[in-house]
C-alpha cells in the first residue's frame, strides 16, 4: 500500500466514523491536507456518508442535495449553513 493509498484509507475510515446527525469539516478529517479529503471523497467508489463533511464556514459544497440529506439526519442549520457549534457534537439522547 502506498502512502497516498493509506492516507485515502484513513480518510475514508474517518468519514465513515462520523455519526448520523453530526458533521465534520474537511480539516477535522485531515488537518494537514483538507483538500485531499475532498479529492478522496470525490473519487472514492466506496459508500461513505460524504454529506457529513462540510466546509469550515458551514457551507456545503454539493448544495441542495447535501442540505437535504443533512436535514433528514437532523443536523442543525442556520439558513443554508450548518451550525458547526452544534452540529459537531453528537445529538443528545432523548
Amino acid at each position: 500500500m502506498t502512502s497516498s493509498e493509506s492516507r485515502a484509507s484513513r480518510i475514508v475510515a474517518r468519514v465513515r466514523a462520523i455519526p448520523k446527525g453530526v458533521v465534520r469539516t474537511y480539516a477535522d478529517i485531515d488537518p494537514a491536507a483538507p483538500r485531499v479529503v475532498g479529492r478522496v471523497l470525490a473519487t472514492t467508489h466506496e459508500g461513505v456518508p460524504w454529506h457529513r463533511v462540510v466546509r469550515a464556514d458551514g457551507t456545503v459544497p454539493m448544495g441542495d442535495p447535501q442540505l437535504d440529506l443533512l436535514r433528514q439526519e437532523g443536523v442543525p442549520l442556520r439558513g443554508d449553513r450548518v451550525d458547526l457549534d452544534r452540529a459537531r457534537q453528537p445529538p443528545k439522547a432523548k
